[in-house]
């Protein structure tokens, strides 16, 4: 016995499947949200599924030659009671449209199961939403999701993901500043010197800058390095929030005339506005 196959809705099934498996089982996802979301997905597929199953087989003809041998066919004829070709002739109408002729066919089953299911369907979402309140709508849902979205901005900017050498701004709080001072000496005081007077490196605390002044010259140079004369990169070992905190300790350095300073290096530095 031979079938015609046809790919096309098997690969709508799959691709039905697949998507809605992608959904369900992401890490990340948090849908469905409730085991009525878990049912009605459930339902809609076999729906799909069902349907699906339905044109499976192409060609009426076919399938009606397998009728007594196939079981799908059978099945087939029961959810659609489609009419044989050889009785067409009994539900055919009158009209004729330029040779086209028109069958008087009943509404398939599996068309008014929809039908009902859709209603069954619209009482449950209204008990389930508008009645018993078990359910989120959607401005609910959309203020959730905002609320999320804060909480996740908010511990993104606490991590410093948002913070590079564009978007860097100066602290002057006394505690960032002591963050900012145990990082410098930590790694700095080798080559700038405890007050930042310089030692190998420049002099930190005179207004003249061989990369630039202000705090996003400074964190860049912190940031990056500046292999040619010695100075490692600190961003792999520093997280952005400690780079903008040991750049603005060493901003908050000018002016403290410390003992035995470096001569100036590189050019003097005029802030303008924003730096």
């Amino acid at each position: 016995m031979k079938n015609k196959f046809n790919s096309v809705p098997l690969g709508i099934l799959i691709t039905f499947i697949f998507t809605f498996s992608a959904q369900l089982f992401a890490a990340e996802s948090d849908y469905p949200k409730n085991y009525y979301d878990m049912i009605a997905i459930f339902l809609i597929l076999i729906i799909v599924v069902g349907f699906i199953a339905m044109i499976y087989f192409e060609g009426r003809k076919e399938l009606q030659r397998e009728a007594k041998e196939s079981l799908f066919a059978r099945f087939r004829q029961f959810v659609t009671r489609s009419t044989p070709i050889e009785k067409e002739a009994e539900v055919m109408l009158d009209h004729d449209y330029d040779g086209i002729k028109e069958l008087d066919n009943r509404i398939p089953p599996w068309f008014s199961w929809l039908f009902y299911v859709t209603i069954i369907f619209s009482v449950w979402y209204m008990i389930h939403y508008h009645v018993l309140g078990t359910g989120k709508l959607q401005a609910e849902e959309y203020e959730a999701e905002v609320q999320l979205a804060e909480l996740k901005r908010a511990e993104l900017i606490r991590s410093g993901a948002f913070i590079n050498e564009e978007t860097v701004t100066l602290l002057t709080e006394a505690a960032d500043l002591q963050t900012g001072k145990a990082v410098y000496d930590a790694n700095c005081v080798a080559c700038h010197g405890q007050y930042g007077e310089g030692l190998v490196g420049p002099n930190l605390t005179d207004e003249y800058w061989i990369h630039g002044g202000g705090i996003k010259n400074v964190f860049k140079v912190t940031k990056y390095g500046v292999p040619a004369k010695g100075m490692i990169a600190w961003q792999s070992q520093l997280s952005p929030t400690q780079m903008q905190e040991v750049s603005s300790y060493i901003i908050s350095l000018y002016g403290t005339n410390p003992p035995n300073p470096k001569a100036p290096e590189g050019e003097k530095w005029v802030a303008e506005a924003g730096e």
